[in-house]
């Protein structure tokens, strides 16, 4: 896809959501679609190129994004919550990331299906599943 395309489909996804179509949105929006995984928040502030927002708007922004459905948060590492498009998942279920510990980077595994998981104690009832994988990638393999 092209950049004008990814940014027309930037805009109907905001659109759809009811939320305005500001360069903020767009622009992070458009990072993390080229990403294809979860960034940071300082990984998407460094992928934005040029429109550089500051800390307070990209927050802001991934705030409204989460309201809405449009984005969620991945996994936390290192204290930092990791962000991505929730196209893949379910209110209920996210796909399962898997986080090479050698070299850091996190893959989306979205042809991969699991089961709800269902708790054995009684009072449990889980709201939301999230599988995270750790290995070696097959560069550092």
């Amino acid at each position: 896809m092209t950049k004008s395309d990814l940014e027309m489909k930037a805009r109907e996804m905001l659109k759809a959501a009811k939320l305005y179509c500001t360069s903020g949105r767009i622009d992070i929006l458009l990072v993390l679609m080229k990403a294809g995984k979860p960034l940071s928040q300082n990984q998407i502030s460094k992928r934005s190129g040029k429109n550089r927002f500051d800390k307070v708007t990209i927050y802001r922004t991934l705030e409204s994004l989460l309201s809405v459905g449009l984005v969620h948060k991945a996994f936390m590492e290192k204290r930092a919550w990791h962000f991505e498009l929730a196209n893949h998942c379910t209110e209920r279920q996210c796909h399962p990331h898997f986080t090479c510990t050698n070299c850091g980077d996190t893959y989306c595994l979205t042809e991969i299906s699991l089961p709800m998981a269902k708790s054995p104690h009684k009072g449990f009832v889980i709201h939301r599943q999230q599988v995270r994988l750790e290995g070696l990638c097959p560069a550092c393999a």
